[in-house]
């Protein structure tokens, strides 16, 4: 069953989502209005390699009763595996940050257009470009290009083209050049944030390979990881508590929420934390007392 946390229910925490930023489907100003319904009162907007979102969510949520915290979800590299790493509450204008998204847009755009190279066999006229409009002008990911061939009737649904061409190990699966681990790790740092190992259980890994990974973020300067997950078994919630008490890393919370009418991702809907773990949120700036 999936529940708002923590227990007192003023307070909701919602440190993982993502906007038309980059592959969501609600725009910055759209989510915040959603938060705010969905009785949301502190929001991270975290999305993929950018954070062009946070300065229109930031005026949105003025006013609203809304606490939003700066982040961004950041792809890297452990052993082959691309993981990803939340970073939450950093300094926006720092200069060293700045120049490390850019370096991570470039990349995504290198992918994109290794995408519609890829895909060019299906003679979808103007393929980048159609896809680069359904993503709002920024860089297109998969789910845009699988939009694009949708409305060219390559596919009928968005599921087939995934199924077809752009799912693991089809010929849209491309792999972008992402740094390794640690050194995406220590961006967030120096700008001043915290860095939280992303949806631990959805990288596919074995038990073994998780805690290698885990430890080897932690060594890297980690310093949190998302236990509570919308969609996660209780199973999961309970081994990713134990690798977060292990590895002595603070616990964070997300709905990973990137489209309305999936209940298993809703803005705030999340399995409750469980208890004796040491939430992030007591260790931004300005501490969230809950």
């Amino acid at each position: 069953m999936f529940v708002t946390i923590p227990q007192d229910s003023r307070t909701c925490i919602d440190l993982h989502c993502h906007s038309t930023a980059s592959d969501g489907a609600l725009s910055p100003e759209a989510l915040v209005a959603r938060a705010v319904e969905q009785g949301v009162s502190h929001l991270a907007l975290t999305d993929h390699d950018t954070i062009a979102g946070l300065e229109v969510a930031r005026s949105a949520a003025s006013g609203s009763g809304l606490s939003l915290i700066n982040g961004v979800e950041l792809s890297c590299v452990w052993r082959s595996h691309t993981i990803h790493v939340v970073g939450l509450d950093f300094d926006e204008r720092d200069p060293a940050f700045l120049a490390a998204l850019e370096r991570q847009n470039e990349n995504r755009w290198q992918r994109a257009r290794m995408i519609a190279d890829r895909l060019s066999r299906l003679n979808v006229d103007q393929l980048l470009e159609r896809a680069t409009k359904v993503a709002g002008g920024d860089v297109p990911g998969r789910p845009h290009f699988a939009e694009v061939l949708v409305e060219d009737g390559v596919v009928p649904k968005v599921a087939h083209a995934f199924k077809r061409y752009l799912g693991t190990g089809k010929p849209g699966d491309v792999k972008a050049c992402w740094p390794e681990l640690p050194e995406v790790v220590q961006w967030i740092v120096a700008a001043g944030g915290i860095a939280v190992l992303a949806h631990p259980r959805k990288y596919r890994l074995t038990a073994t390979r998780l805690r290698a990974l885990t430890a080897d973020f932690g060594r890297a300067g980690g310093q949190g990881i998302e236990v509570s997950v919308s969609g996660q078994s209780s199973g999961d919630l309970g081994f990713v508590a134990e690798l977060a008490r292990r590895e002595k890393l603070w616990a964070s919370q997300g709905s990973d929420f990137h489209f309305p009418g999936a209940p298993w991702c809703e803005l705030g809907r999340i399995m409750k934390m469980p208890e004796g773990l040491e939430p992030v949120w007591h260790h931004f700036r300005q501490p969230i007392e809950a």
